[in-house]
């Protein structure tokens, strides 16, 4: 099964941050989902990256590349997204999936070692983004 990552990241203070957010049933994430039969990777990474935090993704996301996930053996690919929107530092978006959810969103860290709060996929998912550094 395909997976779309679309990721957003900012500099701050000479430190490069990913945008994540707290699952209410399941720990720390990234934005993630499903590519939907015949839609093209970058339009799903704008539409996943929009349905999961709100944010609304510049055309043409960068591919940094496939992964695939040895918890669930899905593969995932990574997209770059820039928002031309200032961002706060935390905010919760209320997404439609799983019957209507509340996302804690917030800036992690990109180097920082991830806690037990992540779900191993997502863990596996953050050092897979790491060695994709020279990309962003």
């Amino acid at each position: 099964m395909k997976k779309i990552v679309p990721i957003v990241l900012r500099r701050q203070k000479q430190q490069l941050d990913i945008l994540v957010f707290k699952h209410p049933l399941a720990g720390i994430q990234l934005v993630k989902g499903t590519i939907e039969r015949d839609e093209h990777h970058q339009n799903a990474a704008i539409r996943e990256l929009f349905e999961e935090s709100g944010l609304i993704a510049e055309p043409n996301p960068k591919f940094i590349g496939n992964f695939q996930i040895k918890f669930n053996q899905q593969n995932w690919y990574f997209y770059l997204c820039k928002v031309s929107a200032d961002l706060a530092e935390t905010w919760t978006h209320h997404c439609q999936d799983g019957g209507g959810l509340d996302f804690e969103f917030f800036w992690f860290p990109l180097y920082q070692q991830p806690t037990d709060n992540w779900h191993v996929m997502f863990q596996e998912a953050l050092g897979f983004i790491k060695e994709q550094q020279d990309l962003f």
